[in-house]
């Protein structure tokens, strides 16, 4: 694609399709508010100087392309203020964007980030198991980059699928030092003459932590420095509606004949653990109001203690009134309690958590009309 469509004269989201030319033209050309995430791998301004080689006098494919060469520094400012700056406005209010980058950019690009109105929420340091030495031997092995996850503003309510990550991670919180390993063998791309078909192409492993962490299905995917569509291919396999923009045309075709054999998992595939803080809130005075609890009605501890229900939905146990909670946390003499894993009620011979309660009510909640 070459260009933005459009209806009636008004812009129409080019989803799932590569956009030919200019990152900043081509967002400003996009519907404001219109996309749910950006994936950013803008040029890092390397400053690379002289050839690089190995110890056996071969050379280093270095990022060396004119894509990433920049006068001055206060050249790459104005580049990378004006792309987060069109960035900022295509972003839904609720979006969020994930900017990479090496010690070279990261710390020019943050500044440039919060100067823009975006809200940082982590730096995420993606540590290479398997980096590329430094050859000269006169610095230390550059094993890792910097991302910076970041909202569009202060208290917006960006996607973070907290238990699908610590899902990933075999059931422990999800850190922000991730060890995955650089593109090599099958999943480093060629081109026509058999070389990397990009120098930074970015590990599928990366990108599908970043979208099943930060994005749901349906969801609108922007990556503005496309590349060889890693971005677009782990979207589609996710479920995820993508936009690439990307000026190299050898890129391009690249990037399309990836995304062309890429399956999308099935739907089954695409759901992941959701977070319990997702789930719609009930208060307990709804059990109450509904008649699933009974004022009066006594409930269980799980070491026998006791308290009656009341109307308005609070407990009352001897000196103790109160929330579910508040109740709880005083019988154990403890800070705080999760009363809906605390207390238990009798029905038909058996004890049963007020928990089952709650969950009824947001099946029925998330049940279609």
């Amino acid at each position: 694609m070459t260009g933005i469509p459009k209806t009636n004269g008004d812009p129409v989201l080019p989803t799932n399709s590569i956009i030919s030319g200019d990152c900043v033209d081509a967002m400003n050309a996009m519907p404001e508010g219109s996309v749910d995430l950006i994936f950013a791998d803008p040029p890092y301004n390397l400053q690379l100087k002289g050839d690089l080689h190995r110890p056996d006098n071969s050379q280093v494919d270095a990022v060396d392309d004119h894509w990433d060469q920049f006068d001055s520094f206060a050249v790459y400012d104005t580049f990378t203020r004006n792309w987060l700056k069109a960035a900022h406005r295509v972003l839904k209010p609720h979006g969020a964007i994930w900017v990479i980058g090496s010690y070279h950019n990261i710390f020019r690009v943050g500044t440039a980030l919060q100067d823009a109105g975006f809200w940082i929420l982590n730096d995420v340091i993606w540590r290479k198991s398997n980096p590329m030495p430094n050859f000269r031997g006169k610095r230390l092995t550059n094993a890792h980059e910097t991302m910076i996850w970041a909202s569009k503003s202060e208290g917006a309510k960006y996607t973070f699928n907290y238990e699908a990550l610590k899902a990933l991670n075999e059931g422990t919180q999800m850190r922000s030092d991730w060890v995955l390993p650089i593109c090599t063998g099958h999943e480093r791309l060629k081109n026509d003459q058999g070389e990397k078909a990009h120098p930074t192409q970015k590990p599928e492993s990366l990108l599908h932590r970043v979208l099943v962490g930060s994005t749901n299905p349906g969801d609108v995917v922007l990556d503005p420095f496309f590349g060889t569509g890693t971005t677009g291919a782990v979207a589609k396999m996710l479920g995820r509606d993508w936009i690439g923009i990307e000026r190299e045309e050898a890129y391009r075709k690249v990037a399309q004949r990836r995304i062309d054999d890429v399956r999308r998992y099935d739907s089954d595939a695409l759901k992941v653990s959701t977070s319990k803080r997702a789930e719609p809130r009930v208060p307990f005075g709804q059990v109450v109001e509904r008649g699933m609890l009974r004022p009066g009605e006594v409930l269980t501890s799980p070491r026998g203690k006791t308290a009656k229900v009341r109307a308005d939905g609070t407990l009352v146990s001897g000196d103790s009134a109160g929330s579910i909670h508040q109740v709880g946390a005083a019988l154990e003499g403890a800070p705080s309690c999760n009363g809906w894993a605390y207390w238990h009620f009798k029905r038909d011979g058996k004890t049963v958590l007020i928990d089952a309660l709650r969950q009824q009510i947001r099946a029925e909640m998330r049940r279609p009309n």
